[in-house]
């Protein structure tokens, strides 16, 4: 199993910036890739984007994060990133990571592990 816990969600007006964490922990070994999605009240869960775990450390996006977001990884602290910038109202959600271990990186069932997720609200 793998355990993954996200940190570094909150408050933030729209422009501004936020830095999320997860760390995973536990059969890390197994992991292709670990993801970031989200999910606003009333909506379905959505991809955001991942990174591979291979030396190519491949990133996907989704199209409406790109430019903004960027994913990144720390091999010695088992612990990926995801710092947000120019962030906007519509980015309000509760983010979570998740980790796969197939090549599907953008589809939600191909994910095996999830963290509890992170509260981001973009206040106008």
């Amino acid at each position: 199993q793998v355990q993954l816990a996200e940190s570094g969600g909150g408050l933030v007006q729209a422009g501004g910036s936020l830095n999320l964490s997860c760390a995973a922990s536990g059969r890390t070994f197994t992991v292709y890739a670990t993801g970031w999605f989200r999910q606003a009240p009333g909506k379905e869960r959505e991809f955001v984007a991942s990174i591979t775990h291979g030396g190519s450390r491949t990133t996907t996006y989704a199209d409406a994060v790109k430019g903004r977001f960027t994913i990144s990884r720390d091999n010695t602290k088992n612990t990926v990133y995801l710092q947000m910038d120019s962030l906007k109202p519509e980015d309000t959600a509760e983010y979570y990571c998740a980790t796969t271990r197939i090549y599907s990186v953008q589809d939600r069932s191909a994910y095996d592990y999830w963290g509890q997720g992170t509260q981001v609200t973009v206040s106008t």
